[in-house]
């Protein structure tokens, strides 16, 4: 089954220094762009991350500081990867909890100013997961009677989450080929931020889902505790995290 499509999608999958998602690093990255017409696109950039690949790390995807010595940083390929992405929806593998927040850290370090609004996000292994409960390697077995070779290549798993969403749509017939309801099935929580740090209550308004102020309207704490948006910011939260922050706080001030 061919994806129905009103817009282009990008499925991507990072290879990074780490799991962090405020100090990890890009090390590869691979997007495989699908436009409503079924023409199809595919880059992927090897990373000079700035910062050494851990032993432990390289062991999982085969990337050494060598390999990457020579390579562009992030910072030189951030406005090649924006122009990719920058009209599509997005897609993965585990994309909602790890990837797109990742590449908005990234993004946001080299001064793009990257975010969701105007596209929809669809985790292929939410779908996985609510249905199966495997890994990815299970998944492209499972769906597309294949064995992923070159796993953890982000290459590989780019292409083989493109193919496992489409298999998807041909073995659920209850799943809606439409990236929005897709995007709504996988959604696990509704959250402002990637962090999962500010979250919307049942009115659809923002609150701190962490600390002290966990469950408050967000704005209520910037008007009765002011000193608590200038803690969050120069504290160590990810960069998207005080974004959204920051745009709460404009609205308000802009509400007055």
């Amino acid at each position: 089954m061919e994806l129905k499509l009103n817009k282009p999608i990008c499925f991507f999958d990072l290879e990074t220094t780490g799991i962090d998602i405020g100090k990890d690093r890009i090390v590869e990255i691979s997007i495989f762009k699908v436009f409503p017409n079924g023409n199809k696109e595919s880059k992927t950039w090897l990373v000079n991350p700035t910062i050494p690949i851990p032993p432990q790390t390289t062991a999982v995807h085969g990337i050494t500081d060598e390999k990457v010595a020579n390579e562009p940083t992030f910072n030189e390929l951030a406005t090649q990867v924006y122009n990719m992405i920058k009209d599509s929806d997005l897609a993965g593998f585990n994309s909602d909890r790890f990837d797109i927040p990742l590449l908005a850290e990234e993004m946001l370090r080299a001064g793009v100013d990257f975010d969701m609004k105007g596209r929809v996000s669809v985790d292929v292994q939410t779908v996985f997961h609510k249905m199966e409960e495997r890994t990815l390697g299970a998944a492209h077995k499972f769906y597309c009677g294949k064995t992923l070779e070159n796993a953890h290549s982000a290459e590989a798993d780019t292409m083989a989450t493109y193919e496992i969403l489409k298999a998807q749509l041909d073995r659920y017939p209850e799943l809606e080929n439409d990236m929005k309801s897709l995007s709504e099935f996988t959604t696990r929580k509704k959250i402002a931020d990637f962090a999962g740090m500010i979250a919307f209550d049942k009115d659809n308004e923002e609150i701190f889902a962490f600390g002290k102020h966990k469950g408050v309207k967000v704005d209520k704490i910037l008007e009765t505790e002011p000193g608590y948006f200038s803690w969050m910011q120069n504290a160590d939260f990810p960069l998207y995290t005080k974004k959204v922050l920051t745009a709460i706080k404009l609205r308000k001030l802009n509400t007055k």
